[in-house]
């Protein structure tokens, strides 16, 4: 990809959604990623496998793959947590997976029941599988610049999970601020750690803006060299550690600053703020995106 361009993964109808209130039917979900590709962007998280009655939202992926089917230069990816998971995602027609470790032991034990050591052990029949069907394996990290049971993370235990993920066939390791704590220099430190042990070409951004620093940071790690960012559409998400966190980076303010720097992300924005329009009328709440906010109020 040229350096004159950045690949924004569109993650609003996954991490997003599912940390809405309202479980949205699944003709909702597909109808919004269908704006989204209609917008420009090019990977989308369309689901999870994963229990329902842990993320009730993510109910009926399958039927959402289903419905999506296959376009091309189009992909959907979707959140695996183990075997089963891939398998349910193989069935639906997913060419792309995603394994989920946090660099914090307490995170990884309270968000999942187990070591990061554990969790990566149960990744490796998941690679081992994904790989052999011809499935690329996308990898996150959460709270790569702290973590809300104990505060800083040790830039270290990020490197040692990312370079394991990565050694293991993940294609891409986007590093996660699940609680929207880092700064500029934190996150500009922390990349500069990981591209010493992996390509900086196999690293993306995934900054939540809590504290309002989201699109900072997106800027530093962009000078650092990073040329993959996750956001979500009207900045749909939130952060269940941090009340009132706004969640996700919006998509619409990572086009606006990008776009506004001669950076080509192939995202039409008005089309973007329709498609952030739609869910946020099936949602019953304003958008979270300020850039979306500011450019409605002036049209």
């Amino acid at each position: 990809m040229s350096m004159d361009a950045v690949r924004l993964v569109e993650v609003g109808a996954r991490d997003g959604l599912q940390n809405e209130a309202l479980t949205l039917p699944v003709e909702v979900r597909v109808a919004l990623i269908e704006r989204l590709v209609a917008a420009g962007l090019r990977t989308l998280e369309a689901g999870a496998f994963v229990p329902p009655r842990w993320v009730p939202q993510m109910a009926d992926s399958d039927r959402v793959l289903r419905h999506l089917g296959q376009r091309p230069g189009v992909t959907y990816t979707t959140l695996v947590p183990n075997l089963q998971g891939l398998d349910a995602a193989l069935q639906a027609g997913c060419r792309e997976v995603a394994v989920f470790a946090a660099a914090s032991e307490a995170f990884s034990q309270k968000n999942i029941n187990c070591s990061i050591a554990e969790s990566l052990q149960r990744f490796q029949p998941v690679m081992a599988k994904a790989l052999e069907q011809g499935v690329a394996v996308r990898g996150y990290v959460s709270c790569v610049l702290g973590c809300p049971f104990t505060g800083d993370v040790p830039v270290a235990d990020v490197v040692r999970v990312v370079r394991e993920l990565h050694a293991m066939g993940c294609y891409e390791i986007s590093l996660g601020d699940t609680i929207g704590r880092g700064t500029p220099g934190k996150a500009r430190t922390l990349i500069q750690a990981c591209a010493s042990e992996v390509p900086i070409t196999a690293l993306a951004g995934h900054f939540h803006d809590t504290y309002g620093m989201a699109v900072a940071n997106v800027q530093a790690a962009l000078e650092a060299g990073v040329r993959v960012f996750d956001s979500s559409v009207s900045g749909l998400g939130g952060c269940p550690y941090s009340p009132g966190a706004t969640g996700n980076v919006a998509t619409e303010e990572l086009v606006y600053l990008l776009e506004g720097q001669g950076l080509a992300t192939g995202v039409d924005l008005a089309a973007l703020l329709e498609a952030g329009a739609f869910i946020d009328a099936a949602l019953g709440k304003p958008s979270a995106s300020r850039v979306a906010n500011a450019l409605r109020r002036a049209h």
